[in-house]
């Protein structure tokens, strides 16, 4: 194996040249652009908005840990449905201030670890918890994914719109499969423009709005005191910020991740409270302004693995593009017409990955499931999350399918015994797995 040193074509702090800067940043634009587009295209927020919320996002991250975690943040899948739920209840704006709610959890996190160190949150959310929340983040999405697919906007069963989502979910299977390289890393990005050109051959996209868009426009933004006046419920705090014990686990797993692609361990330095801050700050900017909210992306951690470029000068250029194509009014406009069964073809794939990715989490900490603990626990929090079963107490206060199994997979995890013995077979896997 060669030294860490040959292979390393750009470290976290080294300034890339000119033209490599633009190239390189654009690369990873393109690796975030289709998944971050598909969150508020799926829960009916601006998709130009959502761009501009994810540049300013990374930018507050990467000052935040001291421009040494060179992380792209992106638009968050965990919070398609509580976002549905909360629009329904009180509107976009609820759903803002809910997801604002939720990064000021990130920050109520990341102080209590820089007082009492972070082994306590890695303990309340094992992998038997969080792997069975994952699965169900994914699996409760699927319907709303075949819809997209199969029906036309009048609700009805087409065989054509399903015929462009399947072309679309094609494309973008082989690129994931057949290609290696970046290419394997942007395969939603490609399907989409597969499945859209297909949809334009068979008379499916409108292109009168982007003809009549101009070339810059101010979008969509949903602003505090400015376009609406907040106001408190419970019903929003119980369908939103319960979702952030989820997005806190994935947000470790990837900090653990980009450590060993770039050898560093970044729960010491800068440091998971740093981080963790980050990620909740850009949660807060993003609600702010009518944005779905952020997380860091696997998708970027790729592009970090295969090309071996670290700078997080590289990173920025790619999160002040994401900010100037949100004010790109042709480019809004563009993403507008991309016909619903492309977005429902890729969706299929992505919700499916979503809830493979728990099951991958559950095996690679060899999760025994012949230990009847593990089982009871893994088969409420499915059921439960899955079945949308919730809490309604009055009006103001319910709790529904995913934060309710969330919550009660920690209590079952914290109160049924052997938790001791299974923390310490978890130890032993993890040791094995290390070696």
């Amino acid at each position: 194996m060669k030294p860490r040193k040959e292979a390393l074509q750009l470290d976290i702090k080294e300034t890339p040249k000119p033209l490599t800067w633009i190239t390189l940043s654009f690369q990873h634009l393109f690796a975030m652009f289709g998944a971050t587009i598909l969150v508020p295209f799926l829960v009916g927020l601006d998709p130009a908005v959502a761009l501009i919320s994810s540049g300013l996002g990374t930018l507050a991250f990467l000052l935040i840990t001291k421009g040494q975690v060179p992380a792209y943040l992106g638009s968050s899948f965990a919070f398609i449905a509580p976002i549905i739920a909360a629009k329904a209840a009180e509107g976009p704006e609820g759903a803002m201030v809910g997801s604002f709610l939720a990064g000021v959890v990130y920050g109520l996190v990341a102080l209590l670890i820089k007082i009492v160190g972070y082994k306590w949150i890695m303990k309340l959310l094992p992998p038997i918890v969080v792997g069975p929340v994952i699965i169900v983040i994914g699996l409760s999405l699927a319907g709303t994914a075949v819809d997209m697919a199969m029906n036309s906007p009048e609700g009805e069963y087409s065989l054509t719109y399903f015929s462009v989502a399947l072309v679309t979910l094609a494309i973008t299977i082989v690129c994931s499969v057949a290609f290696k390289g970046f290419v394997s890393l942007i395969p939603v990005l490609i399907g989409i423009a597969g499945g859209y050109l297909y949809a334009l051959a068979i008379g499916l996209v409108d292109f009168s709005k982007v003809i009549g868009a101009n070339l810059f426009q101010k979008p969509d933004f949903i602003i505090p005191f400015v376009t609406y006046t907040p106001g408190f419920s419970y019903e929003i705090v119980l369908l939103m910020v319960p979702v952030a014990v989820v997005t806190l686990s994935e947000h470790i797993g990837h900090q653990l991740v980009l450590g060993k692609v770039v050898e560093r361990d970044y729960l010491k330095e800068p440091g998971l409270h740093r981080s963790i801050l980050g990620d909740g700050v850009a949660t807060m900017i993003a609600s702010l302004i009518g944005g779905p909210p952020n997380t860091t992306y696997g998708e970027n951690i790729g592009v970090l693995a295969i090309t071996r470029v670290y700078s997080v000068y590289i990173i920025a250029g790619a999160a002040v593009m994401a900010v100037v194509f949100g004010f790109i009014g042709k480019i809004s406009a563009f993403i507008s017409s991309i016909p619903t069964p492309v977005m429902g073809g890729v969706s299929i794939l992505l919700f499916g990955i979503i809830a493979s990715s728990g099951l991958r989490m559950l095996t690679d900490n060899k999760i025994d499931f012949g230990n009847k603990r593990n089982l009871v626990i893994s088969s409420v929090i499915l059921v439960i999350g899955i079945g949308g079963a919730m809490i309604k107490v009055s009006e103001q206060f319910e709790l529904h399918g995913m934060a309710l199994a969330a919550i009660i997979g920690i209590v079952l995890n914290l109160v049924l015994p052997g938790r001791k013995a299974a923390e310490r077979d978890q130890s032993a896997a993890n040791k094995d797995t290390a070696a």
